[in-house]
């Protein structure tokens, strides 16, 4: 990745050919994007969850206790700056943006809680065990601020060969929004129009069937009747949107090429550790292309998907220190913390990424928000009664994330607040309010759940 490209010198040697000019608006944004022009400018969100828990204690600074026995009981938000306070040795690595971040804790996501995972619940807030009930936040943030691909789902999974992760993304009720947990496919998929040889031609085949499609539909709808024609107008919009999709991508095509991640070691030896850092590398290219303003990026998650790192010291997977055991050399806490100060250190890079891309009157990191989760929550076997959070950037200006530790009170306190606000807040952040998110908790009868956290709000 070339951390110092521009968006001003990528777009200087873009060339497009005949029929470009379907795309003028496309490329008046990107030209507005490299002149500074701040209407122009996107927001970016990325989750990052990494399976096997976030424990609270790795989000406390120094000078910051929790009670010994049990969680927090606290009746009132509890507030701190992080100016002159150390980060946990576990989350290090994100101390050089300690101003730019909050650390979140006490939000609760009771209604989601599974044995091992909170699978689509993590990120739809609804019960975790039975499949997806309704769009997450990731695809309902997607689609309420679209690229040219509304969201890009990755991850890894436990093994090389396991390709798809069904467990946390949902479009909908009843539909799975996969993760592509093969670095070589995700860059396929993305990139592949752009590298040339047979994904290339894969790519033109595609258009042209897309094209075939559409102005078959167009032949056929002038045949039938005026109810069948608008069953079969919903098969055309279709069809035409993959299409603009594909021009759109070709649009950008010397943009991609110049972004695409040299993953070449990473293919060649597809350890953990590599496949991760490609997805990272892949996410920062997708988002400083300008192909999608959301990404998932996950580490496992979902069921008892658990990464094992070897070259981290720790070849046995999650199951193994989340319930306690070590391997030689660490104990199951020192399991952990190096696990998550590797994931730290990739949350790191890709912020560094979008820093040194230039965009309206800052730079692409000044327009993003990275959410740092876990899909199980507080634990390896959650309560979720607390759900610990950390956000890296203010998206614009819309978030308060300036450097600081937020205790929020307990569950079943009057002011308590769930990870349904906080999905409500992004929401109204990226201007597409909602004060519903999910399923209410009914533990909380006796709580307002609704509406946004106003803490975080700008």
């Amino acid at each position: 990745m070339n951390l110092e490209m521009t968006r001003r010198s990528m777009l200087r040697n873009v060339a497009f050919g005949a029929g470009a000019g379907m795309f003028t608006p496309i490329l008046g944004q990107l030209a507005a994007h490299a002149a500074g022009d701040a209407r122009a400018v996107r927001r970016r969100i990325v989750f990052v969850l990494q399976s096997n828990g976030m424990n609270p204690g790795h989000l406390l600074p120094s000078g910051v206790q929790r009670p010994r026995n049990g969680r927090p009981t606290n009746e009132k938000l509890e507030e701190l700056a992080l100016d002159d306070r150390q980060l946990h040795e576990a989350i290090e690595p994100l101390a050089p943006f300690k101003d730019r971040m909050t650390l979140v804790q006490g939000l609760s996501g009771r209604i989601s809680l599974g044995d091992h995972s909170a699978n689509h619940g993590a990120l739809g807030c609804y019960p975790g065990n039975k499949g997806p009930l309704a769009a997450t936040i990731d695809v309902a943030l997607g689609e309420a601020n679209p690229g040219i691909v509304p969201h890009v789902g990755l991850g890894i999974m436990n093994k090389p060969d396991q390709m798809l992760n069904y467990q946390l993304s949902a479009a909908g009720p009843g539909k799975a929004a996969p993760l592509q947990c093969s670095p070589e496919l995700a860059f396929q998929s993305l990139f592949g129009s752009v590298t040339g040889g047979s994904s290339r031609q894969a790519f033109d085949r595609r258009t042209l069937l897309l094209d075939f499609m559409a102005d078959d539909v167009k032949r056929a709808r002038t045949a039938l009747a005026a109810e069948e024609r608008q069953k079969l107008d919903s098969y055309l919009d279709a069809f035409e949107a993959l299409r603009d999709r594909q021009g759109k991508i070709d649009a950008i095509k010397d943009d991609l090429r110049k972004q695409a991640p040299n993953l070449d070691d990473k293919f060649r030896k597809p350890t953990e550790c590599n496949r991760l850092e490609a997805q990272f590398d892949i996410a920062a290219a997708a988002l400083i292309t300008g192909l999608t303003n959301v990404v998932t990026l996950a580490s496992g998650g979902g069921g008892q998907h658990y990464i094992s790192f070897p070259e981290l010291g720790v070849p046995v997977d999650g199951h193994h220190y989340g319930h306690g055991g070590g391997v030689e050399g660490k104990n199951y806490e020192q399991c952990f913390v190096a696990v998550r100060q590797f994931h730290a250190k990739q949350i790191a890079r890709l912020a560094r990424a979008l820093a040194a891309v230039k965009e309206g009157s800052g730079t692409m990191l000044d327009h993003t928000v990275i959410v740092y989760l876990s899909d199980s929550g507080d634990g390896h076997h959650p309560s979720l009664y607390e759900w610990p959070v950390i956000l890296l950037g203010n998206l614009g200006g819309k978030l308060r994330t300036n450097g600081r530790y937020l205790q929020f009170p307990a569950y079943g306190a009057k002011s308590h607040r769930t990870m349904a606000n906080l999905y409500c807040t992004l929401l109204h952040a990226v201007g597409k309010p909602r004060d519903r998110f999910g399923v209410p908790d009914p533990g909380l009868k006796d709580v307002d759940q609704t509406g946004p956290v106003t803490e975080l709000l700008a």
